[in-house]
């Protein structure tokens, strides 16, 4: 019994080590994985679009003068601040009086976006920028509940896979908010712009579009 003793004491420390390696090694790939669709998207390799958008457009028969006045208080607030993380290329026009003319009037012939005028559009198709469009709209951490239930999108993603429905994202930087279409958003009821997502954003917008 006294052989057998040494036997059992190993076998039962090399039976707790693999269980904690199993342990860490879930833990590991939870935290480095992909909310869906985002993950499934990634490996399927799906073509990824970036759209600048109009946030506003006045009613049409406005005048300039009155035009400017109705832009939203949200945008108003966001222009005298965190706009000024944006180049001044990509920043919707009429929004900066003096500089980038007045907001152009809804109607019915420019190409849309989730019924957002595009301003612009570019394929991501750089690895490195590809990477960070996933990270930012994969994890949770990167999203809170909303402050702000107002929808002025300055961007628009599109996740299109080969074979499968688009995946569209809205992001308004001006009411820190997001909208999903035709999936279901995977982090619940939090849609809101976590302390940082806005740069992360501003930064692969800066990098696609280079710099406005």
């Amino acid at each position: 019994m006294t052989q057998l003793k040494p036997l059992a004491q190993i076998a039962k420390k090399a039976a707790l080590f693999g269980f904690g390696m199993m342990l860490l090694s879930t833990s590991t790939g939870c935290g480095a994985s992909l909310a869906q669709p985002f993950d499934q998207l990634k490996s399927q390799n799906a073509k990824v679009y970036v759209y600048r958008l109009q946030n506003f457009e006045p009613p049409a028969q406005q005048t300039a003068a009155s035009a400017t006045s109705l832009i939203p208080p949200q945008i108003q607030q966001w222009v005298a601040g965190a706009a000024n993380l944006l180049p001044p290329g990509l920043i919707p026009p009429g929004l900066i009086p003096g500089v980038s003319g007045t907001p152009a009037a809804t109607d019915t012939t420019t190409a849309r976006f989730r019924n957002f005028r595009i301003l612009g559009w570019m394929e991501i198709t750089d690895t490195n920028i590809l990477n960070e469009t996933y990270d930012i709209f994969g994890k949770e951490k990167n999203f809170v509940a909303p402050q702000s239930t107002c929808m002025y999108a300055e961007f628009g993603f599109s996740f299109q896979p080969m074979n499968g429905p688009k995946n569209d994202v809205l992001v308004s930087l001006s009411c820190n908010n997001t909208q999903a279409f035709d999936f279901a958003w995977p982090h619940g009821m939090k849609t809101g712009l976590a302390s940082g997502t806005t740069n992360q954003i501003i930064d692969v917008a800066k990098k696609t579009f280079g710099g406005g």
